[in-house]
């Protein structure tokens, strides 16, 4: 079943290799084995497309049931002895996924060793495919997730900085205007990026029409775009968060405010909706709520110091 469940939920036998670390023909010849002790076909292989036959999805939707009782079976008898224990399958976005969650994570399963995670990376769009077909229990993403199929909690805030090679000449300048963004070449996120979301949302509200920048690179990461820009190929929007690390070392770039400028917003958790998290979810989303109201409530004073 489990190869089965990895070939269904990927609709490829080649990822499913992968992510078993298997060859691929070994997962073909332990599905033709099943098709043969089922006596019925669980996949339509049409040219290089694959997809679930009627009689693959009911099986999918019982080996879901089987795996959802075996967790639930593991949780409730390591609670029985006071431990939490369980799959843990998350995903987050590529901001998110490198720079937020990793610290959180190594904290969390200090406490909860028996926990067993899985951390998938990928844009915003490909975390709400995830969560939405049940690849995933959780999912953190940095903007919008406009599913009506999941529920979105905010836990923790972030701001957009545009960064500009140290040589450039916005480098030294107290701020820029948002009508001179349109004059140098912009390095921005891939599309279904929640991060080129969120930056072209507050630019229109500013009358800075996404047409109008002189967009020279796509980029699937925030390093690429750091990395680009330190190289002098163009500037870009990056979230605080990735640049923290570089604050504190020093670094080849700067950030810049544009005046009148703030984009700001809230890294979502989302999960499926009408499915009230339990167990191990439920406590690794208590653990998140607490270390995010630590923060917040550290940052008051910071800024009540100030």
């Amino acid at each position: 079943m489990v190869v089965f469940r990895a070939v269904a939920q990927q609709l490829s036998f080649r990822k499913a290799a992968e992510e078993l670390y298997l060859t691929q023909p070994a997962v073909s010849l332990q599905i033709k084995a099943l098709e043969e002790d089922l006596r019925v076909q669980l996949f339509d292989r049409t040219g290089s497309r694959v997809a679930l036959t009627a009689a693959g999805k009911t099986l999918l939707n019982y080996g879901e049931q089987v795996n959802a009782l075996l967790q639930q079976a593991e949780e409730e008898i390591a609670a029985m002895g006071g431990e939490l224990a369980g799959q843990l399958a998350l995903g987050a976005s590529t901001t998110i996924a490198q720079y937020v969650l990793p610290r959180l994570l190594a904290e969390f399963l200090g406490q909860y060793p028996r926990v067993q995670l899985s951390l998938m990376s990928g844009n915003t769009e490909r975390i709400v495919e995830a969560v939405v077909r049940h690849e995933i229990a959780l999912g953190f993403i940095e903007g919008p997730s406009r599913s009506k199929d999941l529920r979105e909690e905010p836990f923790l805030a972030d701001e957009l900085v545009l960064i500009v090679p140290a040589a450039h000449e916005w480098a030294e300048r107290e701020h820029i205007t948002t009508a001179e963004l349109s004059s140098f070449p912009m390095l921005m996120r891939e599309r279904g990026s929640g991060t080129r979301r969120v930056v072209e949302m507050a630019l229109e509200r500013h009358d800075v029409k996404p047409a109008s920048l002189r967009i020279a690179m796509e980029l699937d990461s925030t390093e690429a775009i750091k990395s680009a820009v330190d190289a002098g190929l163009g500037v870009g929007f990056v979230s605080k968060w990735a640049i923290a690390k570089d604050a504190r070392t020093g670094t080849s770039f700067r950030i810049v405010d544009v005046n009148g400028l703030r984009v700001q917003r809230q890294f979502l958790m989302v999960f499926a909706a009408g499915l009230e998290p339990q167990g191990v979810v439920q406590e690794f989303r208590r653990f998140l709520m607490a270390r995010a109201a630590m923060r917040d409530a550290t940052e008051v004073r910071r800024r009540r110091g100030a």
